[in-house]
């Protein structure tokens, strides 16, 4: 369990830290970058889909740390969180057939644990979108001048509403564009947008109550 925490802990700062701003801009998601971990990767998953359980072992001891930190942002509870990596990670093998080798296999398993995060989310509890209008600007582009605790930062991106949070994270964390989360979501393209600016208005509300905005005037 510990070693889960630290493990997690490891991502989220590899991630958090520098889409933070963003709350505070509208700045474009963060493109990643997704380098092969195998040089014979296409081998390894062809004896994977193939049903050989060592080359399928490989590829979760590989990609499940990533998978549990992915899972996390959306299913809070760890345990329930690793429970959905498990069950994403026997549909990527019972699918492993259907990867055809085009774009990443790590975006590929990425995208199956997104999904099953959020089929998860949906039959344990009913997912209220707001569709009020928005003004883009409403929100202003105050600095962020203090270092910030990841545990911190996790635990108030947790405390959003479940459909500010899960369009928060899959655009600004994923890098989905919203038409692709309202498509996702099965919500429109305008409440997508809406829940994005309105969870980082109440994040950004949340980090000034707390005094961890920093003004350049002070």
């Amino acid at each position: 369990m510990f070693g889960q925490k630290k493990q997690l802990l490891f991502l989220f700062q590899a991630t958090i830290f520098p889409f933070i701003a963003s709350i505070f801009i509208e700045a474009k998601p963060i493109s990643v970058k997704i380098i092969p971990i195998y040089k014979n990767e296409k081998q390894l998953i062809k004896r994977a889909a193939a049903g050989n359980r060592e080359a399928q072992q490989c590829i979760y001891g590989k990609f499940s740390p990533k998978m549990l930190g992915v899972c996390r942002q959306y299913v809070k509870d760890l345990h329930f969180a690793e429970d959905v990596m498990i069950n994403g990670f026997l549909k990527v093998f019972k699918n492993l057939d259907s990867y055809k080798f085009k774009g990443s296999f790590e975006g590929w398993i990425r995208k199956i644990m997104i999904r099953e995060s959020i089929s998860y989310i949906r039959k344990q509890q009913f997912v209220v979108y707001d569709d009020d209008l928005y003004e883009r600007n409403e929100v202003g582009t105050q600095s962020l001048t203090t270092d910030l605790d990841v545990e911190h930062i996790q635990m108030l991106i947790d405390a959003l509403p479940e459909g500010y949070r899960m369009v928060f994270v899959l655009y600004v964390v994923e890098g989905y564009k919203h038409h692709e989360i309202a498509e996702l979501l099965r919500i429109s393209e305008n409440t997508s947008k809406s829940q994005l600016f309105k969870a980082r208005k109440l994040l950004q509300e949340r980090l000034q109550h707390q005094n961890i905005i920093g003004y350049g005037s002070r």
